[in-house]
């Protein structure tokens, strides 16, 4: 197929021009100030429009077990999702049972993610430290997938302990890969926990009470001091406070190669959301928590000086019956909540046009540092011959109300029920094919590819 973008604004993470872009099958073919049309062209016009990569959702979890069942997303819904938010690529999580091979369990999530509509690739999780663990991390990467996804916090499940962090850090740095971190100090939290629910503090107000900033930056100094030992370049992934940043910029001022990631729920909402009833409270329940407004301020920061590379959205919903599994103890509420589609809405909205950041940060959190953090780049993640055609063209002045009862993931509550957005992903091509076409999916949708990176 062959597509021709006319008249738009063309924007990349570095600069934005006026530019036709020609698109032939699945990559960019040509780019210049005035393509002519063909009979076998279908153009479209994008005059007043940006035209931006595909976003790279870099976190994000669907179909994922939990006590209360499934997050409410599978691959195929919650793809759906992440392209009517102009999405075409999301980073999905391999977590294996303990006993189980990672490459069994990484197949096992291949099998699991065939119905996405997105392109799709995996971090891989090591949840203990076995003899083969080593071999079975080098297959991966020789696989194709060379980061991996370690948890401080949840020590009783898939959480790793002081040294098998350490030798997931030594191998992952010793073969080339990625260590992305989860950094909550688990064992001081389930303490905290299991404290309040002995003294009848079961509500959800106390969730937030006992995952604190601390806990967070004391997991976050302990990594950064860990990867530098081991020569291990690291990702942080979800950062939510202030505390955390200025222990991330300290090190990346070191040279020391950190990267970090925060959420749109960070920017946008606070721990305020916590109070009140368990119906109208349950469903911000996340970890880490919501912060307070001053580590909104700081992350919007920390975005604008480069210390924050990516925007991801930790993409988890569960729908309210689920959540009402902790009705009665708030560390039985499933954590998670669902922003895949309207992460680059949220942000154009309170990012670009507050002027906190431009357009080209938009695209650069969005798209670019994570097709170059994570190996896809420069096929994804920028606007520019031979480059795959994972194109969004975004109408900046469509206004909107976010609801549950119109969003398109699979979940009867959103935490950003009744923000008013501007900005709309009006035409998304995922590899050359017009997925969404006037806000509208494109009839018999092909399936999205698995990424090797």
């Amino acid at each position: 197929m062959k597509i021709l973008i006319k008249n738009g604004t063309l924007v990349n993470s570095d600069k934005s021009l006026i530019a036709d872009i020609l698109i032939i099958n699945d990559r960019i073919s040509e780019i210049s100030s005035n393509i002519a049309t063909s009979y076998d062209f279908k153009v479209i016009d994008a005059k007043d429009k940006y035209v931006i990569p595909g976003g790279i959702d870099p976190h994000v979890h669907m179909q994922l077990p939990n006590p209360a069942g499934y997050s409410s997303d599978s691959f195929h819904t919650g793809s759906k999702a992440a392209i009517f938010g102009g999405t075409t690529t999301l980073i999905d999580f391999v977590t294996p049972s303990r006993g189980q091979s990672l490459t069994d369990a990484l197949q096992t999530r291949i099998d699991e993610a065939k119905n996405a509509i997105t392109n799709y690739s995996f971090h891989v999780s090591p949840v203990e430290w076995r003899s083969s663990t080593e071999s079975e991390i080098k297959e991966c990467l020789i696989k194709g997938f060379p980061s991996f996804k370690v948890y401080l916090a949840y020590q009783n499940t898939i959480g790793l302990n002081n040294n098998e962090f350490q030798q997931v850090l030594y191998t992952v740095g010793k073969l080339g890969g990625l260590v992305t971190i989860h950094c909550e100090l688990g064992n001081e939290i389930e303490k905290t926990r299991n404290k309040f629910i002995s003294e009848n503090k079961t509500s959800v107000k106390y969730h937030p009470a006992s995952r604190p900033t601390e806990l967070e930056a004391k997991a976050v100094a302990t990594t950064i001091s860990l990867a530098k030992k081991h020569n291990c370049p690291i990702y942080i992934v979800h950062v939510s406070s202030e505390q955390s940043l200025n222990l991330i910029k300290e090190a990346q001022q070191t040279g020391q190669t950190v990267y970090a990631e925060t959420c749109p729920h960070y920017l946008l909402l606070d721990d305020l959301r916590y109070i009140g009833e368990f119906d109208k409270t349950a469903p911000f329940v996340i970890s880490p928590p919501l912060r307070k407004k001053a580590d909104q301020d700081a992350l919007w920061k920390a975005i604008s000086n480069n210390t924050i590379q990516t925007l991801g959205t930790d993409h988890c919903p569960f729908n309210l019956n689920q959540k009402r599994f902790g009705l009665n103890d708030f560390t039985k509420i499933p954590n998670g909540a669902g922003s895949v589609e309207h992460r680059l809405e949220l942000l154009f909205t309170f990012g670009v046009l507050t002027n906190k950041i431009s357009i080209n940060k938009l695209v650069d959190i969005t798209s670019t540092q994570a097709a170059k953090i994570f190996g896809l780049f420069p096929q994804k993640g920028i606007i520019t011959k031979g480059a795959d055609a994972d194109i969004v063209i975004w109408n900046p002045k469509v206004e909107r109300i976010i609801s549950s009862r119109t969003h398109k993931q699979n979940c009867d509550c959103n935490i950003f029920d009744g923000f008013k957005i501007r900005g709309q992903a009006e035409t998304v091509i995922r590899g050359g094919e017009i997925i969404v076409e006037n806000t509208s999916l494109s009839a018999n949708v092909s399936k999205g590819k698995l990424i090797m990176r």
